[in-house]
């Protein structure tokens, strides 16, 4: 699949070169190209590429939402200072660069989807290319309105209109349009028709599409819970009706091209600074020692003594798990009052002299996570799964399905780490046997929702798919986090429930960013979402 990504991402640049030596005018401009000059299949992986890379990395998701949700930690006390915006909420580093990143990136995923919908029009044969289009706008402006709050949909994308200032649209109204226009692609899919032929997620598989794009309407579903019960619970029952992922094969996971587009959380570790600097937080290792998860020694090692291995992102450490322990949040290296040999449960340093690494100790990721043609998961069996589960235990479903739902995603986000490699396996029987001996509590709604949820943060943790730990956690509250309170922070000591908007909004959309502003109650790292519990 990493040899495929490559070849049909080439692919399309050099179809691009040979249509217009101009790609700018082409890329801005479909009118300049039509489908008997340019395939537009060839679109496809560029968008899927490009938005699973916006998922990880400095583009946000490691700096941010990995430590907000205490799944890594940091001193941030080295070269790698930038992970102080989110282990402490310390502004440090790029700050409004990696503010912008997501929202600029993903709105040009969103372009490039619009380009392919419009050139696949011209041909009647390309009717599930169009509604794949559809899709993908869908996918990639619900992650965007998931960490800014209100943005433009009913009126982006319309710059050749002549609409460059479009209205932001209110997150209550956004959910059901979006769910409108995924169901409709959904609707579209027509197996009589030619299949998307450069297609690097599901090779043409239209069942698998059909499978993804329910699974996606279910988990967009349930992040209305608590803002439009009924709305999520109509939702909910259409994607079941539909079919969702039925197993793990049917996941939606990218491996990913190490030399020409690789996992970014892979490129990040590999960074000396961050492969000394980033760990894995005590919440997280001791979630996982309490619970004996069979994934502690799949995820974590405590890396060679001294500082020179501990900067060498490929030193091997070890993993035995009786010697995990996890880095808290929130402290630093600087000798204070906040520095990590401070904390009662500090390990010492490893090595001496000039080779002393003083948080040398705590467990860091492996060496699977520091691997650039990593998979990055999309969305998974498992999660979904578990997502099924808490709809149970609210009532949406079958309440007695809870427990079956629980099991089948603990089952599920276990397999779903083999796809890192043959390191990161587990056997189905050990899955099965931790899922046996770990039932669902359901003593009550609230112990099953803490139960459930407490998994999906770290099962997505685990996968790497941090910004959707983080989104979880404000829907649910789950698991419940103690707060940083560094000196200096941006949030008074909240953890963050958004980012704040690119300055260039209020300077190039200024009216409809004011209206956005003054709807959402403040453009500020603690306004919360309409969906957030």
């Amino acid at each position: 699949m990493k040899k495929f990504l490559n070849i049909f991402l080439i692919g399309f640049v050099l179809l691009l070169s040979s249509c217009d030596k101009n790609f700018d005018e082409i890329n801005t401009d479909p009118n300049r190209a039509d489908a008997e000059t340019f395939d537009p299949n060839l679109i496809l992986p560029n968008i899927l590429a490009s938005y699973a890379q916006n998922t990880t990395g400095y583009n946000g998701a490691i700096l941010f939402q990995s430590m907000w949700t205490q799944t890594l930690a940091s001193t941030t006390t080295g070269g790698a200072n930038y992970y102080s915006n989110g282990d402490k909420y310390v502004a440090s580093g790029s700050l409004n660069s990696y503010i912008q990143n997501v929202w600029n990136s993903d709105f040009t995923n969103a372009s490039r989807a619009d380009q392919m919908e419009k050139l696949a029009s011209a041909n009647p044969d390309l009717g599930n290319l169009q509604a794949l289009a559809k899709m993908m706008k869908v996918l990639t402006l619900s992650f965007v309105t998931d960490i800014y709050g209100d943005i433009p949909y009913s009126e982006a994308l319309m710059a050749e209109e002549g609409l460059t200032q479009p209205a932001y649209d209110k997150q209550e109204v956004l959910y059901p349009a979006m769910l409108q226009d995924l169901e409709a692609a959904l609707s579209a899919l027509n197996d009589a028709q030619l299949a998307p032929t450069h297609d690097p997620l599901y090779g043409g598989d239209l069942s698998k599409w059909r499978k993804f794009g329910y699974s996606l309407m279910l988990k967009m579903a349930m992040r209305m819970v608590n803002s439009n019960p009924s709305e999520a619970q109509a939702y909910l029952a259409k994607a079941l009706a539909g079919g969702v992922f039925e197993s793990t094969a049917d996941e939606a996971v990218l491996v990913m091209d190490a030399n020409n587009f690789p996992n970014n959380n892979a490129t990040s570790l590999r960074t000396v600074d961050d492969t000394y600097e980033v760990r894995w937080s005590k919440t997280l290792i001791d979630y996982l020692v309490a619970n004996d998860d069979p994934r502690l020694s799949i995820s974590a090692e405590v890396p060679p003594a001294g500082l020179a291995a501990n900067f060498d992102p490929n030193s091997v450490g070890d993993s035995d798990p009786a010697i995990q322990i996890g880095l808290p949040n929130g402290y630093d290296t600087s000798g204070g009052a906040t520095d990590i040999s401070n904390h009662p449960d500090y390990p010492g340093p490893t090595g001496s002299g000039d080779d002393e690494a003083k948080i040398g100790s705590y467990s860091r990721p492996t060496g699977i996570y520091r691997e650039r043609g990593a998979p990055i998961f999309l969305l998974t069996y498992g999660e979904i799964q578990l997502l099924l589960a808490d709809a149970a235990a609210r009532g949406y479903t079958t309440p007695s399905s809870a427990s079956e739902h629980y099991s089948n995603g603990v089952v599920g986000v276990m397999l779903s780490m083999g796809s890192f490699g043959e390191a990161a396996v587990i056997s189905e029987a050990d899955a099965l046997a931790y899922a046996s001996a770990n039932p669902l509590d359901t003593s009550s709604t609230e112990a099953s929702l803490e139960m459930i949820n407490g998994q999906i943060w770290a099962s997505t943790g685990l996968l790497g798919n941090f910004v959707e730990t983080w989104n979880n956690w404000k829907r649910t509250g789950y698991p419940e986090l103690t707060p940083v309170n560094y000196s200096g922070n941006f949030t008074n000591g909240q953890i963050p429930l958004r980012q704040v908007y690119p300055s260039s909004e209020g300077s190039n959309n200024p009216d409809n960013y004011n209206a956005a502003v003054s709807n959402m109650g403040g453009d500020t790292w603690t306004t919360k979402m309409w969906w957030a519990k």
